[in-house]
């Protein structure tokens, strides 16, 4: 068979021999497929013609994957040959720093970045989350997500970038949990919340726009929780009969949770604003960020509106 001569790998495709080589090495053909970027039908049209070409099956099936045939071996053994013969290097993939709001990160970008190193598993991605302006300040990143309280962006990176672009604005408004309130009884001014608990996440206690809120529980005497995690504070809303401060749009993003409006004149409000790095905007990785995180806010657009 062709496979058995041993100048074939050298003659080989390199999208071919690519594609072979992570399928042989992850043994998942969908794995392989996340490695390489590309849809797993594309990878395995790959495969095909491979095999076509030397007329032979390089894989067969196992329980929970598959392995390669005693010609798929055979090919491997030539590619690392030659590989080593050329001392190919490796081809590295640039890192993409991306600093964002934690609530933003947790609430609204996690998923959608996930799904993003599941189609890619061979990007090098450095999350950094930011839990106030002096984090801000003192970040550099190639794509940054924050909050600031009114129109302008400010405070900002302290690094050069690309002119800030407005995302979304969002609404306040404390929440509870629906199983620990029913409609009839849940509050409806400032004096109701006297027989709940309040949660406060730290980070809001800097925030400008929230000073009725922060008045509110810094004035308690008792029944009131400070923490410095999100997530924490979101788990104590849900579990423990809590009324906590949250964006808006937290009833798309768990269900179990509804805001009360009409505690407050207006609710506070909050900017999310995203800006690049004016040395390395123009980079292919970096601009595929920007885009995923613009496609996320337009898809999640009736979360801010109205």
């Amino acid at each position: 068979m062709p496979v058995m001569e041993s100048t074939f790998a050298a003659t080989l495709d390199p999208v071919l021999a690519q594609s072979f080589r992570v399928s042989a090495r992850c043994g998942c053909f969908m794995q392989a497929a996340r490695s390489l970027n590309i849809k797993s039908t594309q990878l395995r049209k790959h495969l095909a013609q491979l095999e076509a070409q030397l007329q032979c099956s390089l894989f067969h099936h196992q329980d929970h994957g598959v392995a390669l045939s005693r010609e798929g071996l055979q090919l491997q053994a030539q590619l690392i040959a030659l590989a080593h013969e050329r001392d190919l290097p490796v081809l590295e993939q640039p890192l993409i720093r991306l600093a964002v709001a934690e609530s933003v990160l947790h609430d609204i970008l996690g998923r959608d970045l996930v799904a993003l190193l599941r189609r890619n598993a061979s990007v090098r991605l450095d999350i950094i989350t930011l839990d106030s302006d002096l984090s801000l300040q003192a970040v550099t990143a190639d794509v940054v997500v924050w909050l600031a309280d009114v129109e302008a962006p400010l405070p900002g990176p302290s690094f050069a970038v690309s002119a800030p672009e407005r995302l979304a604005r969002l609404d306040y408004l404390p929440h509870i949990a629906k199983r620990y309130s029913r409609a009839a009884s849940r509050p409806d001014s400032l004096d109701d919340l006297a027989d709940f608990m309040l949660v406060q996440w730290q980070q809001y206690a800097q925030v400008g726009s929230f000073l009725p809120w922060n008045t509110l529980v810094e004035q308690r005497l008792a029944g009131v929780v400070q923490l410095h995690s999100y997530e924490l504070m979101l788990e104590m809303i849900r579990c423990s009969a809590c009324i906590g401060l949250l964006p808006g749009y937290m009833s798309h993003f768990d269900r179990g949770l509804v805001g009360l409006p009409g505690l407050f004149s207006e609710p506070p409000q909050r900017q999310v604003w995203m800006a690049v790095n004016a040395e390395t905007e123009g980079e292919a990785q970096v601009q595929m960020v920007v885009e995923l995180i613009r496609s996320t806010f337009n898809e999640r657009r009736e979360w801010f509106e109205g």
